[in-house]
């Protein structure tokens, strides 16, 4: 199911009704903010994953 131009825009023009631009704006701030960090933790996450299998190939090495 895809949306189409003409649905996008209705869905837009009915959150402005709702919440109006200030809040819409201040939503629509939270929301990056929060991917952003989401982004971050997953790539710190990958990362230490990474130390943690070199440590453990290294350690298996040594035996």
């Amino acid at each position: 199911m895809r949306l189409g131009t003409t649905e996008i825009i209705l869905i837009v023009v009915l959150a402005l009704v709702l919440f109006g631009g200030g809040k819409l704006a201040g939503v629509g701030k939270a929301l990056g903010k929060s991917i952003k960090d989401f982004k971050h933790e997953v790539k710190e996450d990958d990362d230490n994953k990474s130390e943690e299998d070199e440590e453990a190939k290294t350690t298996k090495a040594k035996k």
